[in-house]
């Protein structure tokens, strides 16, 4: 009996989920958002598996479908006007289940989440999921240079962040 080219698919999607799931969470903040968000992704990859040309090339196909579904809901909420999120803290105390030092995890997500989304989204490409500059930069469609300014200002600007918290009613420029 040979295999499907479904089944094929649907093996590597199911390998990508962990990683698309943190993807997803480092570019939104919140865990429940996030998994709606690869909800949605999933949703859309299943109806358009036969888009994908390359199985090997999932990861990168997944992500750009989650950065699109995720920019289509930043421009309708931006329609909408602003929403409180009150799963913030709880998405916090989550993630901090496995952090010695809650203070730091704290300082950690507010200084990641005072990021710009560009920003956010190279850091977690190379840094938490080990794409190559070259990946990287093939994936978001930019030049290896942008890649390469993005990740130093991102660092940097974390960094700072991390340095030097804002005072309580501090306004800051991203």
């Amino acid at each position: 009996m040979t295999a499907r080219p479904q089944d094929s698919f649907v093996a590597a999607l199911t390998a990508q989920l962990p990683a698309l799931r943190r993807y997803a969470r480092v570019l939104i903040g919140s865990a429940t958002e996030a998994d709606d968000l690869v909800q949605d992704c999933i949703e859309r990859a299943l109806r358009q598996w036969t888009k994908l040309e390359h199985v090997e090339r999932i990861g990168g196909w997944l992500r750009s479908i989650v950065h699109n579904i995720h920019i289509d809901e930043l421009r309708r909420k931006r329609r909408q006007g602003i929403s409180v999120d009150l799963t913030t803290a709880e998405d916090l105390s989550a993630n901090m289940s496995f952090v010695r030092d809650p203070a730091a995890a704290i300082d950690f997500d507010r200084a990641l989440s005072s990021l710009t989304y560009e920003h956010r989204q190279i850091l977690l490409l190379v840094g938490m999921e080990g794409l190559s500059y070259r990946e990287t930069a093939g994936e978001l469609g930019v030049p290896l240079g942008t890649v390469m300014s993005r990740l130093a200002r991102a660092r940097e600007r974390l960094r700072y962040e991390i340095d030097f918290p804002p005072i309580p009613g501090e306004k800051r420029e991203s």
